[in-house]
């Protein structure tokens, strides 16, 4: 196709938008409620992955060390801690913090505590967070054999849960996501359908008189693109706005340090205008090109 063929399709694309204004809407309004979907989907995946994520580094995980260990050994196990790739994050709790928080959870109860030797049967101890709950064993089974601990807990079935979940929550978007596109790519394929239709006399002749296929399929592709862009945009703004009127109704009482506290608005929303922005326009131009493609077979 030569440069001017090649402006000129354009062109006819515009022209086709103009000159058939009730397939235009609807088309537009087809693929905006498919990428609102795939819009609120997407956020909505987003904070699923991001809770899992937050809960999944910070498994319930404790060292005890011996109650006669030296401070020798409680630095050498911070320091193979700290060089962990596997761990995220670890506190160090001395005997007086842990006397300190089981005090604070009996509550009113707390006295019975009062002349507790703390030094004499409390030890210092390190809680874990990890990158990934899947490496909970294997960090278990190396800090177990470190120099001055005692042992090491944890919750196996919650490591085993936290694992399968964070799995879940992907492949369920993955799936979600592709079903979703092939969807919207039926709807509009069959909507410009409906207007090559309309147009197929003039398909037969173009064609009669030496048109070649691309010629003649280009318009509508870029017809398609337009629609798929314009549509990409308007729905990035209706969820972009939706998700900030949410997010300030829903974080008002929540602490945003919180495990459950949802991804900001301005995370998102770029993330979310580029996906749209792809899906819209592969869905108008993929969806046009498979459509226009019977017709020019003449």
């Amino acid at each position: 196709m030569t440069g001017r063929a090649f402006i000129n399709s354009i062109r006819e694309g515009f022209r086709g938008i103009i000159r058939h204004p009730l397939v235009t809407i609807a088309s537009i309004t087809t693929i905006m409620l498919m990428l609102i979907i795939m819009g609120a989907f997407y956020m909505f995946s987003v904070n699923a992955r991001r809770i899992m994520r937050k809960l999944s580094q910070r498994p319930p995980i404790e060292v005890y060390m011996k109650l006669q260990c030296t401070e020798e050994e409680r630095n050498f196990v911070a320091e193979k801690l700290k060089n962990n790739p596997n761990v995220l994050e670890f506190t160090m709790s001395t005997p007086q913090e842990n006397y300190d928080g089981f005090k604070a959870n009996l509550g009113s109860s707390s006295s019975i505590l009062d002349d507790f030797d703390y030094n004499m049967y409390l030890p210092y101890t390190f809680s874990l967070r990890l990158s990934d709950p899947s490496y909970a064993t294997e960090v278990c089974a190396e800090v177990a054999q470190y120099n001055g601990v005692s042992k090491v807990s944890q919750e196996s079935n919650v490591m085993v849960f936290l694992t399968k979940a964070s799995k879940i929550v992907n492949i369920t978007t993955a799936v979600a996501s592709v079903v979703l596109f092939v969807i919207a790519l039926f709807i509009i394929s069959n909507m410009v359908r409906i207007s090559v239709y309309s147009r197929a006399s003039e398909i037969e002749i173009m064609k009669f008189v030496g048109a070649t296929n691309n010629y003649i399929r280009f318009p509508y592709i870029t017809e398609g693109a337009i629609v798929g862009l314009f549509s990409a945009f308007t729905s990035w703004g209706l969820t972009t706005v939706v998700y900030y009127y949410i997010y300030h109704k829903a974080m008002s009482s929540i602490d945003p340090n919180s495990f459950y506290a949802l991804a900001t608005t301005r995370s998102l929303m770029w993330h979310s205008l580029v996906i749209l922005v792809v899906m819209g326009f592969l869905i108008g131009a993929v969806g046009s090109g498979i459509s226009v493609r019977k017709y020019v077979k003449v």
